[in-house]
């Protein structure tokens, strides 16, 4: 039995959900057509390097269907697949969805928590997106009507520690405004999630594994990894493509050994949503572990961690 209650290796996102909601909660994606300021204008207009949303979007996502309707369908959908799922999280997921005005972010997250099943809300922001205005606002909308409360989780775009990393990615904020985040979504109550990339340009090893060390000591409840993907029609495609010298792109064996190096200097208390990213071959330039499906990618790390009898944390 490791620290966090289970014989599993590592902080499971499912025993984390099994904890606090007594059984599977299922999240259901929303595209709520949200823009992002390093889209716009009020930052940049060419975004993140890396960045296509379109990838990530299940198919029922379209944010010209209302929010009750991407919901009710996405329900239906994961009602199919995962018959044990009683409960929802509505996922505001695609772009920077804590940018817009806090009256109309109030319309569209109370048509979110109105839909029968729905317990609270995952909402996925960029970390110069989250401000007092915003948290006291869902705040308020974590206290039911009708008594109870809504469980509301903040999963903030990091990307990296690095604030050359994030210069070079065009991300538009350093990584002192991404720790801010965190700590003000903390001092909130709220549960913050993270999100960082592994193997993007500029980056060694030493440099990654580092992460580990900077990142267990925020107020961070949950983590989401991703390898480095390069996405067709994206700056990041461009630079790859015209010199393809300047990127690593992990092969599987060496992703496996490297995220589990890297898990044993995490936090043991931080939860992990997820080790590596899946979208579908067609958006990927670079395809190293085509055919191969999360859950596959899972089950390796799982048997590599019992192989090599490490567990997160245990460096830490």
């Amino acid at each position: 039995m490791f620290p966090w209650g289970d014989n599993r290796r590592f902080n499971s996102y499912n025993s984390y959900f099994t904890r606090e909601f007594g059984g599977r909660v299922q999240k259901i994606s929303i595209d709520a057509g949200f823009s992002c300021p390093n889209r716009d204008g009020k930052i940049s207009t060419g975004g993140c390097t890396f960045c296509r949303n379109d990838a990530f979007n299940p198919s029922y996502c379209r944010p010209e269907k209302s929010i009750r309707q991407q919901i009710e369908e996405g329900i239906e959908f994961h009602k199919r697949r995962y018959r044990r799922a009683n409960s929802y999280l509505a996922y505001f997921q695609a772009f920077s969805n804590t940018y817009k005005p806090v009256d109309e972010l109030e319309k569209l997250y109370s048509e979110a928590l109105s839909v029968e099943g729905v317990i609270g809300l995952v909402i996925g922001t960029r970390p110069d997106c989250i401000t007092d205005d915003i948290l006291q606002l869902l705040k308020h909308l974590s206290f039911r009507p009708k008594g109870g409360t809504s469980s509301i989780i903040l999963e903030l775009g990091i990307e990296s520690v690095y604030d050359q990393t994030l210069k070079r990615i065009n991300r538009g904020h350093d990584f002192a405004t991404a720790r801010n985040a965190i700590e003000l979504v903390h001092s909130y109550g709220f549960h913050c999630g993270g999100h960082f990339i592994f193997g993007l340009p500029g980056e060694t090893r030493d440099m990654m594994l580092h992460t580990a060390d900077i990142i267990s000591k925020l107020p961070l409840t949950t983590v989401k990894f991703h390898q480095l993907q390069i996405f067709k029609d994206t700056k990041m495609a461009d630079e790859y493509l015209a010199n393809p010298a300047d990127f690593h792109l992990f092969t599987l064996e060496e992703y496996i050994e490297f995220v589990i190096d890297f898990i044993e200097r995490l936090n043991p208390n931080i939860v992990i949503e997820r080790f590596a990213g899946e979208v579908p071959p067609r958006y990927l330039v670079s395809k190293p572990w085509l055919n191969l499906r999360y859950d596959q990618v899972l089950a390796l790390i799982e048997k590599r961690l019992e192989e090599r009898n490490t567990y997160q944390g245990k460096k830490f």
